[in-house]
């Protein structure tokens, strides 16, 4: 398993080896044990799954709050995404900034986003499969988010010419500068 740190240390590029033959290949996308020798102490509770059935199908900017704060691990099954992740916690000196990365089928890099973060993704292909782990269960009084396009974040998605399809309640979030973050940045 290969780790990556990015430029919000805290999020990691997590590639798992792949071994594979002419039938196909085979990987391990979680294994506790080798997680927590990476310096991951993770118990995931929920496991969610999305499917998107065009190009620039935006998801995001989600988070939930504290006692339901979510870290997550996603992946690409089956086609392509942009995967977004924003700093919200108060006092950190990435606060506001993003990092993104590409995570494929192919390629089968996997995000890991920590708590006090808000989390998103565009697709980049048809029949785009993502599937994420979480350590808290869904709490409708504690999903919260941001809205994709805010201009103090200034995420550059990579967008078809028409824009993206957002669900009605991802066009009416917040911007960052709207909310009381939850989250305060504690110092390595």
């Amino acid at each position: 398993m290969q780790v990556e740190t990015l430029a919000i240390p805290d999020v990691k590029l997590i590639t798992p080896q792949r071994f594979g033959d002419d039938r196909g290949f085979f990987t391990e996308t979680w294994n506790q044990q080798r997680f927590a020798e990476a310096g991951f102490d993770l118990d995931f509770v929920q496991d969610n799954h999305s499917f998107s059935k065009d190009v620039g199908v935006l998801r995001g900017l989600h988070f939930q709050s504290p006692p339901f704060a979510q870290d997550k691990l996603v992946r690409v099954v089956t086609g392509a995404v942009y995967d977004v992740a924003v700093d919200i916690r108060n006092g950190s000196p990435t606060f506001g900034q993003y990092v993104g990365a590409e995570l494929t089928a192919e390629n089968g890099a996997q995000l890991f986003v920590p708590k006090g973060f808000a989390h998103g993704f565009v697709t980049l292909t048809e029949d785009t499969t993502f599937l994420y782990k979480v350590t808290a269960l869904y709490s409708p009084e504690n999903d919260h988010g941001i809205i994709w396009n805010d201009p103090d974040i200034a995420i550059d998605w990579p967008l078809p010419e028409n824009g993206p399809q957002l669900s009605g309640k991802d066009t009416t979030l917040p911007r960052l500068s709207e909310i009381d973050s939850p989250f305060t940045y504690d110092l390595p």
